[in-house]
């Protein structure tokens, strides 16, 4: 395969997307699997897809990605900030769109951990009088 027009990372929750974009159709391979096939909800799919339609180049690249850790969400989330940071490496003049859209923003949010005598992060055991 060709050189790739852009290569970048992308990351949420422990999500990580390792993005490729290569001049194309608009075919995605996501570890080696196509979008529809990676992703069964369309509300995934369209989350990653929109990235594209915001930069107004769909069916311009074929996006070759690596997505590892965390679940769907996350993943499909990763996926979406590589694209974004992949196409401003193509054309920084896409940038402004993108940020005014809240695409190259990266979701630092992540799961609260445990504490001792919790029964989850902050909910507390059952009070019983007597």
């Amino acid at each position: 395969m060709a050189k790739p027009l852009a290569q970048t990372t992308g990351r949420r929750k422990s999500s990580v997307a390792r993005v490729r974009l290569y001049p194309g159709s608009g075919e995605y391979s996501l570890n080696g699997r196509t979008i529809e096939d990676y992703f069964t909800d369309p509300a995934l799919r369209g989350r990653v897809t929109e990235t594209f339609k915001v930069a107004g180049v769909e069916g311009q690249y074929d996006v070759k990605a690596t997505l590892e850790g965390g679940g769907t969400t996350g993943q499909s989330d990763a996926l979406r900030l590589g694209i974004a940071r992949a196409l401003i490496e193509i054309d920084a003049e896409l940038r402004p769109a993108l940020k005014k859209e809240g695409m190259l923003t990266r979701d630092s949010r992540r799961v609260e951990r445990k504490k001792y005598g919790l029964r989850k992060a902050r909910r507390a055991p059952q009070f019983t009088k007597r």
